[in-house]
């Protein structure tokens, strides 16, 4: 029987992780779940409140209008985005310099920061110098973001799409190119339609991309804030504010930290359960491919 030696020092390779860890996720996390359960009124003036603040979060009617509103945002985005960023990359040039430069020119968006993105859109979509805004109101059509919901709506889909878009046409692409040619090979030999080659060579084969696309687009937009807090500010009135600019609004505008504290934590729950709905649908994938 071989005898194995212990080195314990290999421990203090691992301590620097630890530290790392604690410093950025768990003492930062349990200082929100301090806050969650006191009010506070200075330094030194705190007293213990439960959940009291829990049951007032998850009553308040305003963060049940964020969440649809979160919710119907990042289901919008899903339902365009996906369609287009593959449609996109079925219609990319395969091969030569023609791709290269389409590559280049897809990814130019992602390089952008987010508060640009939001500066770009205000200037592009102003009623009055705007190139988009100003060209819709001499359509005759009355288009203003920052007074109508519906205009701040419209003004911020087509900023997620035109700024995300190009991540599922980028992944899409890859997926695309890593397809043997025996495939379209044998599609041709038998005769099978460009439908057909899509239906049941391209999409299947791009299920584990297209898969990786859904979770980044669905957690980012869900978690959105620098483009419509720059765009919208939330507004006008209450029409664009989500989950993220409701949170920003109590914990600094208002300073109450112990609802913004449970807000946050409830917040995190609310990612916490999609991200694992998501891990079981990239799971059942997998099983899938293996079947």
């Amino acid at each position: 029987m071989m005898n194995k030696w212990r080195n314990n020092r290999a421990w203090f390779l691992v301590l620097p992780v630890f530290v790392i860890v604690a410093f950025s996720a768990i003492i930062p996390l349990m200082t929100v779940v301090n806050y969650s359960v006191q009010d506070i009124f200075g330094p030194g003036q705190r007293f213990f409140v439960g959940i009291e603040w829990f049951k007032e979060v998850l009553l308040d009617q305003r963060l049940h209008d964020a969440l649809f509103k979160q919710l119907a945002f990042s289901g919008l985005v899903l339902l365009i985005e996906m369609p287009l960023g593959i449609i996109i990359a079925l219609m990319m040039p395969k091969k030569g310099w023609t791709s290269s430069a389409c590559l280049v020119i897809l990814a130019l968006p992602l390089l952008i920061p987010w508060n640009v993105i939001g500066t770009i859109w205000i200037i592009f979509t102003r009623p009055d110098i705007g190139l988009f805004g100003a060209f819709i109101n001499s359509t005759g059509i009355a288009f203003d973001h920052t007074a109508s919901g519906v205009d701040a709506w419209i003004t911020l889909m087509l900023m997620e799409v035109w700024h995300w878009t190009p991540l599922v046409a980028l992944l899409a692409y890859a997926g695309l190119r890593a397809i043997p040619e025996a495939y379209y090979q044998a599609a041709k030999i038998d005769g099978a339609s460009a439908w057909a080659i899509f239906r049941f060579i391209q999409l299947p084969k791009m299920r584990g991309v297209l898969t990786i696309a859904l979770l980044l687009r669905f957690m980012d937009s869900f978690l959105i804030y620098a483009e419509p807090f720059v765009l919208t500010g939330g507004g006008p009135g209450n029409a664009t504010t989500f989950l993220s600019i409701y949170l920003v609004k109590i914990a600094v505008g208002q300073f109450d930290l112990g609802p913004a504290a449970a807000f946050s934590l409830i917040y995190f729950l609310i990612i916490l359960l999609f991200c694992w709905l998501f891990y079981q649908a990239l799971q059942a994938v997998g099983t899938g491919d293996k079947s």
